[in-house]
Parts: C-alpha cells; structure tokens; sequence
C-alpha cells in the first residue's frame, strides 16, 4: 500500500473579526485532569480556530497517573445536550468519545442519524495501555447503531481488534481489520498504529475512493502522551468543519499532534499530556 508523509495541505484562512467562525461539536466524556476526552476536544478545537460546543456522556474523575472513577450521564441527559447545541448553532461538523454505555450508544445514534455533517466516530473502548473504558454489552451497539454513521471511524489497535473480531500484531492485519470495518458500513476507516512498536508515527487510512494508504509521521520520543488520540479526531474535526476534505483534513490534523507531542507537558506524576498551543501553529 501507498505510504504519505503527513505533511499539512494549506491551511484554510483564519476567520475575520467579522466573520462567523466554524462550529463544531465533541460528545464524549470529561477528565479532570483536563488532558484527554472534552476538555481535549476544546482545547484542540479553540487552538484551529473552531468554535466548539460539548454534551458529556461521562464524568470522569481522573490526572496523569490514571482515572479513578466514572459517573455516567442518564440518556436523556445527554439527548438534551445534543439537541439544545443543535437547535440553535450551525454545527458544521462533530466528533464522539467516551460513551460508556448502551444506552448513551443509543441516544448518541438517535441524535447523529439525521444530520448530513461530516461525524468522526472515536470508538473509546479501550485505552492504548489495554485499559477497558466500554461495558462489554455496549461493543455489539457500537457495531450495529454507530459505525454506518461515520463518516470517518478512528480506532486504535485494540479498539479495531475489538470491532472487527480479527487479531492484530501486524501493519498487514491493520490492513485486513480496516477492510472488515469499511464491510461493516463505516465510510472511511483510520487505524491508529501507535499500540506497535512497528507501527509508531504511523496510521493506515481506507476510504470507499482509493486504495489503503498509510501515512507516516515523525516518531517524538515523548512518555506524555495523554490524550492524543482525542486530540487527532478532534483536529480531524475541526479541519472538517472549516471545510477541508476528508484525506488533508487527516494529514493537517497529524501535524498538529506531531507539533504537540514536541511540546508535550511534562505535569503531575504521571502521564502527562500533548501540548494543544504549541508554537508550530
């Protein structure tokens, strides 16, 4: 398969004072540690110059050393949220996290299934380190309610594993994984290489357009790492939303977290995360 380097297209231009700026919407989950899920999302959102709304699904309490505890959100709490920011703001484009639940599945496919927006699906089941953040019922939901919805799904490996039912612990078996996932409805698939040593700075993009390409990044030697991969689908996002097409979108967005992992944050006792104001902007 074809490998590109993730070097940025041209950037669109920055809003005017007197222009309206594009909107975006992250639904998933918070970190009170303020590194990954929705307080990613905005920041990553605020830094590309993208308007961003939010519905919490969860509330987690956790820092750079790991996450203690979950609250889930009720369904309808989260439906609310969805329709309050869609009834009175231009979403242009949104992107989904941590949704934890059937439930929060359900109301999440209920909410997106209209809306003819480009939607990024980040399926957060398990964490990089194998870390599960999903009820295991809730993996079938996912399956059958949100993949024919996204237009672009961005797994890592174990959440591909998961979702395609076949094993990984190759870039050939990303490739044959990405091809079950695209079977199973899902628009366009980006697997997220960084779970093999083999596969750092490197993730396989499969459209319905073109053949499976595999785009290769700089590898940053960083162990703050925090929230990256919420970072990439919200800078995925927010390019969408200012209107790039979907591959630059994907390519721009790779830069933008390769500029943060340079400047990672080295706070806490722990992992630290991605810095979402680098001065490569």
């Amino acid at each position: 398969m074809a490998q590109d380097s993730a070097q940025p297209p041209d950037q669109p231009p920055a809003q005017s004072s007197g222009a309206l700026p594009a909107i975006a919407l992250t639904i998933g989950g918070s970190d009170s540690g303020g590194g990954a899920g929705i307080h990613a999302d905005l920041k990553t959102f605020t830094a590309l110059q993208v308007y961003g709304c939010s519905a919490l699904t969860c509330i987690t309490a956790q820092n750079t050393r790991g996450v203690s505890r979950v609250d889930a959100l009720p369904p309808e709490a989260l439906t609310a949220q969805i329709e309050a920011v869609l009834s009175d703001l231009p979403v242009a484009a949104l992107k989904t996290g941590m949704l934890l639940n059937r439930g929060l599945i359900e109301a999440t496919a209920r909410a997106l299934a209209p809306l003819a927006i480009p939607k990024l699906i980040d399926p957060v089941m398990v964490s990089r380190a194998g870390a599960v953040l999903l009820e295991p019922e809730a993996i079938q939901a996912y399956r059958d309610l949100l993949l024919p919805l996204a237009n672009l799904l961005t797994p890592n490996l174990h959440e591909a594993r998961l979702l395609s039912g076949l094993p990984i612990a190759s870039a050939v078996d990303v490739e044959r994984a990405a091809a079950v996932l695209r079977e199973q409805g899902v628009a366009a698939v980006l697997v997220k290489g960084g779970g093999l040593a083999e596969l750092r700075g490197r993730d396989y993009l499969l459209t319905g357009e073109d053949p499976g390409r595999w785009l290769v990044g700089a590898v940053i030697d960083t162990p703050h790492t925090h929230g990256s991969g919420c970072t990439l689908g919200a800078a995925i996002t927010a390019h969408r939303a200012r209107g790039l097409a979907l591959v630059d979108a994907v390519l721009a967005a790779k830069t933008y977290v390769e500029g943060g992992l340079r400047h990672a944050l080295a706070i806490g006792g722990g992992q630290g995360p991605l810095c979402h104001w680098h001065p490569l902007l």
